[in-house]
């Protein structure tokens, strides 16, 4: 094997033994030092600055992070280390659960001083998919359901755990959150696990329950403080329950005789009659608001709606139908302490349903009715019967005209405000002298009918959406 030149390396600045090289690392560390010389000549960096913190007590650490808003206490500093995660887990005050394997073993150690609890999400079970092929799952917010093509209907129930589960959760935390103000979990078909909570949480006053039944109302009852409450009833094709699930009259009348403290009350996918709203009327006298939210119940229920003496706000949420038969208008009575009269996504394709509701809420002085079908001039010519409205918030009516908003308003000597939004039927260029004295005389006027000419007149000036021949010239 031939040597290396020797100048050759000498004139690259190495240096060079007697005998030449002895191996190659000697040929590798010739332009410099070795590369862990090279590494151990660069300086350290420099250590991290002390935690200020750690001189913190954990009461003064407590009070600065309290000054935080909740998204940053729940977000980038409870990351910051464990002491702040400990710390900011102590502050929080509302959770919203997803596991409930968190809830009996971790939620009491992690978050101590909860005062809101979810634990609704929590209690869905994980879809089951099948063995040899994939179903399709539909996902809408926490209820995930199984679809089978092959199936009538193809939608399948949602799985809940099982009702020992519920119990257990539930008396963990009637156990370890005492100070608990508002509650919202499914309702299992024993009552175990709500008694534990009526007894654990006597300060608790806003309950939620889902998946309700009329045994499963049992309970509430021993809620002596409870002012707030949701039910949402059990429903046969999504919740897999039997034909007699669900709440009924007797559901309704276990609740009045109950929760006679009761202030708000929102009843979902509810059945029933003239007897339950009665009941909920006689009982709860301290009753101010009700919701109603995609009810099946029987004919005559509107009536009933004249017992609720001290009822201040009715909302009808998503309603198919109002009342199928309403019966006489001389038997209807009246609500004379309602204030606000409210409709969402509800049909109000039925006349005689549309006038008895006016007849019993023709004391209120608001009205709002927001994306409803079937709203057109002749049906909104009945709330004329409302003749003390203040307020009339129209929003999503695509059936109103301007005339028909112009019949109805003008016949209303108190009105104070006027919201009109996305009923692109209602133009601008159709209001009338008698329509814009009425503008002049509110105190509050938002008027956005329709997209096209709010644009027109936001873009009135600068040269656009002529046509192309006038407003490009040739050259």
């Amino acid at each position: 094997m031939p040597e290396p030149d020797r100048h050759l390396l000498s004139a690259t600045g190495g240096v060079l033994h007697r005998d030449g090289l002895k191996g190659w690392p000697d040929l590798w560390m010739l332009p410099g030092k070795p590369p862990h010389a090279r590494a151990a000549a660069t300086p350290p960096p420099p250590p991290p600055p002390p935690d200020q913190t750690l001189a913190f007590s954990d009461e003064l650490l407590l009070r600065v992070l309290a000054c935080l808003p909740e998204p940053h206490l729940t977000g980038a500093a409870s990351l910051v280390c464990k002491r702040w995660t400990r710390l900011s887990g102590r502050l929080r005050r509302r959770l919203a659960v997803r596991d409930w394997a968190f809830v009996t073993h971790r939620l009491p150690h992690r978050f101590p001083n909860l005062a809101v609890l979810d634990l609704f999400p929590a209690s869905i079970a994980a879809p089951a998919a099948a063995p040899f092929r994939a179903s399709p799952v539909l996902t809408c917010g926490a209820v995930s359901l199984t679809l089978d093509p092959s199936a009538d209907p193809p939608l399948g129930a949602c799985r809940f755990l099982a009702d020992d589960v519920l119990d257990r959760g539930l008396a963990v935390v009637a156990a370890r959150f005492p100070n608990l103000r508002r509650l919202s979990a499914t309702a299992a078909a024993e009552s175990g696990g709500l008694m534990d909570i009526a007894g654990g949480c006597a300060t608790l006053q806003e309950l939620e329950l889902h998946r309700c039944t009329d045994l499963a109302l049992r309970p509430v009852s021993a809620f002596a403080h409870l002012q707030i409450l949701r039910v949402v009833a059990a429903s046969s094709p999504l919740y897999g329950t039997g034909e007699d699930g669900g709440v009924t009259d007797i559901g309704l009348t276990i609740l009045a005789h109950g929760c006679k403290r009761l202030v708000k009350l929102e009843l979902v996918g509810c059945e029933g009659s003239y007897d339950g709203i009665a009941a909920v009327g006689r009982c709860c006298a301290m009753l101010e608001e009700l919701t109603i939210a995609d009810h099946r119940m029987d004919a005559g229920w509107l009536a009933a709606l004249a017992f609720c003496g001290n009822l201040k706000t009715l909302r009808l949420q998503g309603c198919g139908r109002i009342d199928a038969d309403p019966g006489p208008p001389e038997h209807l009575g009246a609500c004379l302490t309602l204030e606000s009269l409210q409709l969402h996504h509800c049909q109000l394709r039925d006349r005689r349903a549309l006038h008895a509701l006016f007849l019993v809420c023709e004391g209120a002085r608001e009205f709002l009715v927001q994306n409803c079908w079937g709203l057109e001039d002749d049906m909104f010519a009945l709330a004329g019967l409302c003749r003390r409205i203040k307020f009339l918030s129209l929003e999503g009516c695509s059936l109103l005209t301007t005339r028909g908003v112009e019949s109805v308003v003008t016949s209303w000597n108190d009105l104070q405000s006027l919201e009109v939004v996305g009923c692109n039927k209602v133009k601008d260029e159709e209001i009338t002298p008698a329509l814009s004295e009425l503008f002049s005389n509110l105190k509050e006027l938002k008027w956005r009918p329709d997209n096209k000419s709010l644009l027109a007149a936001s873009l009135a000036g600068i040269g656009m959406g002529k046509k192309g021949r006038v407003f490009f010239k040739r050259v």
